[in-house]
């Protein structure tokens, strides 16, 4: 058994792939672990999971950059995120929301499961995340989903990738890197290299203790 490395993007884990003198590509083996690169949003992670994820594989590791609603966490801080939601499952209710829990058609919230006491991990704050189809990029919008779940960070696949491990009773972990504040958009405030770099370095040092 072995860990599967999942993330949105090469891009993302780029360096990870080097470092381990890896190809490029959207499903990569070796004796070690294995990777598998979603392509992103929702849909696109749970397809390309409902393809490869089996019993062979010990743990999920879902590895990515995130946009952050909390200022307090600096940008390329790396955090675990041990819940995540699906924000926009439900039905508008005039001015209020109506959740897929309240609905009674299933539960949008979902946690990362597993046993792990590595110190690569237990160094990580934990945060609560929401997936989102679109990312909030205005003061309405962000308003409007912090009053209603007070979410840490904002991804397009987290809750996907946690929703499949349950399924299947897949231990699992979310890791991402900070790239960005959750604020009216506006790309000159990002730093996507930092995020990038700062997720690849842990990830290294995780599997390479592991």
């Amino acid at each position: 058994m072995k860990p599967l490395i999942v993330a949105a993007t090469i891009p993302e884990i780029a360096i990870l792939i080097a470092n381990f003198n890896l190809h490029e590509k959207e499903f990569i083996q070796s004796p070690e672990f294995d990777i598998l690169i979603t392509g992103v949003g929702m849909t696109a992670t749970a397809f390309a999971l409902g393809k490869h994820l089996s019993p062979k594989y010990n743990l999920v590791l879902n590895l990515g950059i995130a946009g952050s609603f909390d200022r307090s966490l600096s940008l390329g801080t790396v955090v675990n995120i041990t819940t995540d939601e699906f924000a926009e499952l439900g039905a508008d209710d005039k001015t209020h929301f109506i959740s897929i829990d309240e609905l009674g058609f299933g539960k949008s919230k979902y946690s990362a499961y597993n046993n792990l006491l590595n110190d690569h991990i237990t160094q990580l704050k934990k945060v609560n995340g929401i997936t989102v189809n679109r990312v909030n990029g205005s003061e309405e919008s962000i308003k409007s989903i912090t009053d209603r779940l007070n979410p840490t960070t904002e991804s397009m696949e987290g809750a996907a990738v946690l929703y499949c491990c349950e399924q299947t009773s897949t231990p699992c972990l979310q890791i991402r890197s900070i790239s960005n504040y959750v604020e009216p958009r506006n790309r000159e405030n990002w730093n996507i290299g930092l995020a990038i770099k700062n997720l690849n370095n842990w990830a290294i040092g995780f599997l390479t203790n592991t």
